[in-house]
């Protein structure tokens, strides 16, 4: 059994990028895996500082919901990033919560495989390349770690629209074979 996070990034109730992260909870479960959810959407995350005091303590000064979310992703073994594209990128409070995880470099991390589900507006297969090279960026900071698999769903832009997209049985099955 291994312990699963998943990180939803969207703000937007009822987002697709959050219900594809369901389909992949929902089939990680019935492999048998301990799975966590958190949502950004709840949370309180603010911007890096750069002052690098986190490599000496091991955990970030500002006090907010990020040196939580950092403890939950140390101790995983696998760790899925789901955000909407926006502008071609990952959302931006996904970017803010990968910069705050600085304190990880010094650190004895557990994750081995990342994944990355992704939904847009727009649905040419290039759409997620600059969010993936975006999480593959930080993923190349931890080497025991690499990026194990990524979903994309174009052509879903309104909240739930898609509900009854194939992706969504793809997103099931990925979450099963981690």
């Amino acid at each position: 059994m291994k312990k699963v996070i998943i990180i939803s990034t969207s703000l937007r109730t009822g987002s697709n990028s959050d219900l594809l992260a369901n389909q992949f909870i929902e089939g990680a479960k019935a492999a048998g895996h301990e799975v966590e959810k958190i949502s950004l959407a709840e949370k309180d995350i603010k911007f890096c500082k750069g002052c690098l005091a986190c490599q000496k303590l091991g955990k970030c000064v500002i006090k907010d919901d990020a040196n939580d979310i950092m403890q939950k992703v140390l101790n995983a073994d696998v760790v899925c990033w789901a955000t909407p594209i926006y502008y071609y990128e990952m959302s931006g409070q996904m970017k803010i919560l990968i910069d705050r995880m600085n304190a990880l470099y010094s650190l004895d991390y557990k994750f081995r495989d990342v994944y990355m589900l992704t939904t847009a507006a727009e649905d040419e297969p290039e759409v997620p390349k600059r969010a993936e090279a975006g999480l593959t960026g930080w993923i190349d900071c931890y080497p025991k770690s690499h990026l194990a698999g990524t979903l994309f769903c174009g052509g879903v832009d309104a909240p739930r629209t898609i509900e009854g997209n194939q992706k969504l049985q793809e997103a099931y099955e990925l979450g099963k074979s981690v």
